[in-house]
Protein backbone atom coordinates (compact mmCIF):
# COMPACT_ATOMS: atom_id res chain seq x y z
CA UNK A 1 0.00 0.00 0.00
CA UNK A 2 0.86 3.52 -0.62
CA UNK A 3 2.08 5.38 1.88
CA UNK A 4 -0.04 8.09 3.81
CA UNK A 5 0.74 12.02 2.41
CA UNK A 6 -0.24 15.53 2.77
CA UNK A 7 -3.11 15.35 1.21
CA UNK A 8 -4.51 12.76 3.60
CA UNK A 9 -4.07 14.91 6.68
CA UNK A 10 -6.03 18.10 4.64
CA UNK A 11 -9.24 15.41 4.45
CA UNK A 12 -8.86 13.96 7.93
CA UNK A 13 -9.37 17.93 8.67
CA UNK A 14 -12.25 18.35 6.63
CA UNK A 15 -14.14 15.18 7.69
CA UNK A 16 -13.26 15.86 11.05
CA UNK A 17 -11.88 12.27 11.64
CA UNK A 18 -8.95 12.76 14.53
CA UNK A 19 -5.34 11.02 14.09
CA UNK A 20 -2.07 10.22 15.61
CA UNK A 21 1.40 11.03 15.19
CA UNK A 22 4.06 9.22 17.23
CA UNK A 23 7.72 9.94 17.26
CA UNK A 24 10.66 7.12 16.11
CA UNK A 25 14.08 7.07 16.05
CA UNK A 26 15.19 4.07 14.27
CA UNK A 27 13.46 0.99 11.88
CA UNK A 28 12.49 -1.41 14.69
CA UNK A 29 10.62 0.56 16.33
CA UNK A 30 9.10 2.48 13.27
CA UNK A 31 8.26 -1.18 11.97
CA UNK A 32 6.09 -1.97 15.01
CA UNK A 33 4.18 2.11 14.50
CA UNK A 34 3.99 1.02 11.33
CA UNK A 35 2.51 -2.12 11.82
CA UNK A 36 0.25 -0.54 14.98
CA UNK A 37 -1.44 1.57 11.96
CA UNK A 38 0.13 4.30 12.82
CA UNK A 39 -0.19 6.95 10.41
CA UNK A 40 2.55 9.96 10.93
CA UNK A 41 5.89 9.00 12.34
CA UNK A 42 8.10 12.38 13.18
CA UNK A 43 11.75 11.69 13.82
CA UNK A 44 11.45 14.60 16.60
CA UNK A 45 14.76 16.24 17.75
CA UNK A 46 13.22 15.07 20.67
CA UNK A 47 15.66 12.11 20.38
CA UNK A 48 17.99 14.52 21.78
CA UNK A 49 16.77 14.29 25.40
CA UNK A 50 14.86 10.42 25.22
CA UNK A 51 17.43 8.69 23.00
CA UNK A 52 20.84 10.38 22.55
CA UNK A 53 21.25 11.24 26.42
CA UNK A 54 21.30 15.14 26.56
CA UNK A 55 19.27 17.39 28.30
CA UNK A 56 17.03 19.18 25.81
CA UNK A 57 16.70 19.18 22.16
CA UNK A 58 19.15 21.89 20.99
CA UNK A 59 22.30 19.86 21.03
CA UNK A 60 20.81 17.44 17.96
CA UNK A 61 22.54 17.74 15.04
CA UNK A 62 21.25 17.42 11.16
CA UNK A 63 23.30 14.82 10.50
CA UNK A 64 22.17 13.01 13.68
CA UNK A 65 18.68 13.58 12.48
CA UNK A 66 19.37 12.67 8.88
CA UNK A 67 20.83 9.23 9.92
CA UNK A 68 17.92 8.18 12.76
CA UNK A 69 15.07 9.71 9.51
CA UNK A 70 16.50 7.26 7.26
CA UNK A 71 16.11 4.57 9.69
CA UNK A 72 12.41 5.30 10.06
CA UNK A 73 11.85 5.62 6.71
CA UNK A 74 13.89 2.56 5.92
CA UNK A 75 12.02 0.61 8.95
CA UNK A 76 8.18 1.98 8.04
CA UNK A 77 5.94 0.95 4.75
CA UNK A 78 2.86 2.91 5.21
CA UNK A 79 3.05 6.21 7.85
CA UNK A 80 3.94 9.54 6.65
CA UNK A 81 7.49 10.17 8.15
CA UNK A 82 8.27 13.81 9.11
CA UNK A 83 11.84 15.24 10.14
CA UNK A 84 12.45 18.07 12.51
CA UNK A 85 14.94 20.54 11.50
CA UNK A 86 17.04 20.90 14.63
CA UNK A 87 18.39 23.90 16.12
CA UNK A 88 20.59 25.97 14.15
CA UNK A 89 19.68 24.43 10.63
CA UNK A 90 17.00 27.31 9.36
CA UNK A 91 17.00 29.99 11.86
CA UNK A 92 19.75 32.12 9.68
CA UNK A 93 18.04 32.66 6.45
CA UNK A 94 16.01 30.71 3.41
CA UNK A 95 19.30 29.31 2.17
CA UNK A 96 19.94 27.40 5.48
CA UNK A 97 16.46 26.28 5.61
CA UNK A 98 16.47 24.72 2.14
CA UNK A 99 20.11 23.14 2.46
CA UNK A 100 18.93 21.57 5.55
CA UNK A 101 15.50 20.09 4.36
CA UNK A 102 16.91 19.22 1.16
CA UNK A 103 19.34 17.15 2.46
CA UNK A 104 16.65 15.56 4.76
CA UNK A 105 14.44 14.77 2.06
CA UNK A 106 17.30 12.99 -0.54
CA UNK A 107 19.17 12.06 2.18
CA UNK A 108 16.60 10.11 4.65
CA UNK A 109 13.59 10.06 2.43
CA UNK A 110 11.24 11.64 4.75
CA UNK A 111 7.98 13.54 2.83
CA UNK A 112 8.39 16.76 5.15
CA UNK A 113 9.85 18.74 7.90
CA UNK A 114 8.56 20.51 10.91
CA UNK A 115 10.28 23.73 12.09
CA UNK A 116 9.45 25.88 15.49
CA UNK A 117 8.09 29.19 15.69
CA UNK A 118 5.85 31.50 13.83
CA UNK A 119 6.17 34.96 12.18
CA UNK A 120 9.64 34.91 12.66
CA UNK A 121 10.02 31.57 10.15
CA UNK A 122 7.69 32.34 7.73
CA UNK A 123 10.00 33.27 4.83
CA UNK A 124 11.62 29.76 5.42
CA UNK A 125 8.52 28.23 5.60
CA UNK A 126 7.18 30.10 1.79
CA UNK A 127 10.79 29.09 0.82
CA UNK A 128 10.50 25.70 1.20
CA UNK A 129 7.19 25.02 0.80
CA UNK A 130 7.43 26.81 -2.80
CA UNK A 131 10.27 24.69 -3.47
CA UNK A 132 7.93 21.31 -3.20
CA UNK A 133 8.87 21.13 0.37
CA UNK A 134 6.20 20.04 2.94
CA UNK A 135 6.22 21.80 5.98
CA UNK A 136 4.59 21.37 9.59
CA UNK A 137 4.45 24.40 11.93
CA UNK A 138 5.19 24.27 15.60
CA UNK A 139 3.88 26.88 18.27
CA UNK A 140 3.26 27.33 21.83
CA UNK A 141 6.30 25.19 24.05
CA UNK A 142 8.66 25.14 21.35
CA UNK A 143 11.73 22.89 23.04
CA UNK A 144 14.49 24.95 20.36
CA UNK A 145 13.68 27.95 22.85
CA UNK A 146 14.05 26.37 26.41
CA UNK A 147 15.82 29.16 27.65
CA UNK A 148 14.03 31.69 26.36
CA UNK A 149 11.34 30.24 28.21
CA UNK A 150 13.04 29.63 31.34
CA UNK A 151 12.00 25.97 31.22
CA UNK A 152 9.15 23.84 29.81
CA UNK A 153 6.41 25.80 30.41
CA UNK A 154 2.99 26.17 29.23
CA UNK A 155 2.26 29.24 26.68
CA UNK A 156 -0.38 31.13 25.65
CA UNK A 157 -2.30 32.15 28.78
CA UNK A 158 -3.47 35.79 28.98
CA UNK A 159 -1.77 38.27 26.77
CA UNK A 160 0.56 35.95 24.92
CA UNK A 161 -2.93 34.04 23.15
CA UNK A 162 -3.27 36.54 20.49
CA UNK A 163 0.62 36.05 19.34
CA UNK A 164 -0.19 32.25 18.82
CA UNK A 165 -2.65 32.90 17.43
CA UNK A 166 -1.29 35.63 14.72
CA UNK A 167 1.55 33.08 14.30
CA UNK A 168 -0.95 30.00 13.70
CA UNK A 169 -2.30 32.58 10.75
CA UNK A 170 0.83 33.16 9.46
CA UNK A 171 2.29 29.68 9.10
CA UNK A 172 -1.18 28.50 7.23
CA UNK A 173 -0.95 31.88 5.07
CA UNK A 174 2.91 30.43 4.39
CA UNK A 175 1.95 27.15 3.38
CA UNK A 176 2.91 24.82 6.18
CA UNK A 177 0.02 21.66 5.63
CA UNK A 178 -0.17 21.56 9.48
CA UNK A 179 0.85 22.75 13.29
CA UNK A 180 1.55 21.28 16.14
CA UNK A 181 0.16 22.77 19.14
CA UNK A 182 2.38 22.11 22.30
CA UNK A 183 1.80 22.63 25.93
CA UNK A 184 -1.13 25.44 25.46
CA UNK A 185 -4.27 26.08 27.03
CA UNK A 186 -6.76 23.44 26.02
CA UNK A 187 -9.44 26.69 24.85
CA UNK A 188 -6.64 28.42 22.93
CA UNK A 189 -6.02 25.34 21.06
CA UNK A 190 -9.70 24.52 20.07
CA UNK A 191 -10.10 28.08 19.37
CA UNK A 192 -7.07 28.06 16.86
CA UNK A 193 -7.83 24.72 15.38
CA UNK A 194 -11.35 25.98 14.71
CA UNK A 195 -9.82 28.98 13.00
CA UNK A 196 -7.79 27.30 10.58
CA UNK A 197 -8.15 25.41 7.80
CA UNK A 198 -5.16 23.21 7.93
CA UNK A 199 -4.52 20.28 10.88
CA UNK A 200 -3.91 21.26 14.41
CA UNK A 201 -1.95 18.60 16.17
CA UNK A 202 -2.01 18.68 19.75
CA UNK A 203 0.79 17.89 22.42
CA UNK A 204 -0.63 19.27 25.91
CA UNK A 205 -3.30 21.28 23.73
CA UNK A 206 -6.22 19.72 24.96
CA UNK A 207 -8.68 17.36 23.35
CA UNK A 208 -10.37 19.51 20.07
CA UNK A 209 -6.92 19.53 18.56
CA UNK A 210 -7.41 18.21 14.89
CA UNK A 211 -4.38 15.27 15.81
CA UNK A 212 -2.78 14.65 18.78
CA UNK A 213 1.12 13.56 19.00
CA UNK A 214 3.43 12.03 21.82
CA UNK A 215 6.36 11.02 22.57
CA UNK A 216 7.08 7.15 22.16
CA UNK A 217 8.96 6.71 25.44
CA UNK A 218 6.45 8.63 27.21
CA UNK A 219 3.62 6.00 25.46
CA UNK A 220 5.43 2.68 26.96
CA UNK A 221 6.36 3.91 30.18
CA UNK A 222 10.07 3.64 29.63
CA UNK A 223 10.02 7.76 30.73
CA UNK A 224 11.21 7.98 34.09
CA UNK A 225 9.24 11.38 34.63
CA UNK A 226 6.86 11.88 31.96
CA UNK A 227 4.86 15.01 31.35
CA UNK A 228 2.17 15.49 32.86
CA UNK A 229 0.44 15.48 29.56
CA UNK A 230 1.29 12.13 28.34
CA UNK A 231 -0.48 9.12 29.15
CA UNK A 232 1.81 5.39 29.81
CA UNK A 233 0.22 2.71 27.91
CA UNK A 234 2.79 -0.14 29.12
CA UNK A 235 5.25 -0.29 32.56
CA UNK A 236 7.84 -1.06 30.12
CA UNK A 237 10.57 0.48 31.56
CA UNK A 238 9.94 -2.32 34.30
CA UNK A 239 8.80 -5.50 32.61
CA UNK A 240 12.11 -4.99 30.33
CA UNK A 241 14.28 -4.29 33.76
CA UNK A 242 12.69 -7.48 35.33
CA UNK A 243 13.77 -9.21 31.57
CA UNK A 244 16.84 -8.42 31.35
CA UNK A 245 17.40 -9.33 35.44
CA UNK A 246 16.41 -12.86 34.34
CA UNK A 247 18.59 -12.92 31.42
CA UNK A 248 21.46 -11.71 33.78
CA UNK A 249 20.67 -14.67 36.42
CA UNK A 250 20.49 -17.24 34.13
CA UNK A 251 23.76 -16.05 32.63
CA UNK A 252 25.26 -15.91 35.96
CA UNK A 253 23.80 -19.62 36.87
CA UNK A 254 24.68 -21.03 34.00
CA UNK A 255 21.59 -21.63 32.43
CA UNK A 256 21.93 -19.76 29.63
CA UNK A 257 22.52 -20.99 26.62
CA UNK A 258 21.13 -24.20 27.44
CA UNK A 259 21.64 -26.91 24.64
CA UNK A 260 18.15 -25.57 22.91
CA UNK A 261 20.20 -22.02 21.76
CA UNK A 262 23.72 -23.81 21.14
CA UNK A 263 24.72 -25.58 18.27
CA UNK A 264 26.67 -29.20 17.77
Amino acid sequence: MARYTVLDLAAWKKSGKPFAMLTAYDSTMASVFDQAGVPILLVGDSAGNNFLGHENTIPVTLDELISLSRAVVKGSERALVIADLPFGSYEASTQLALESSIRLLKEAGVAGVKLEGGVRVCEQVRALVNSGIPVMGHLGMTPQSVNAFGGFKVQGRDSKADEIIKDALALQEAGAFAIVLELIPAKLAKEITETLSIPTIGIGAGINCDGQVLVWTDLMGLTPKPPRFSRAYLNLRQEMAEAVGRWVLDVESGSFPSAKESFD
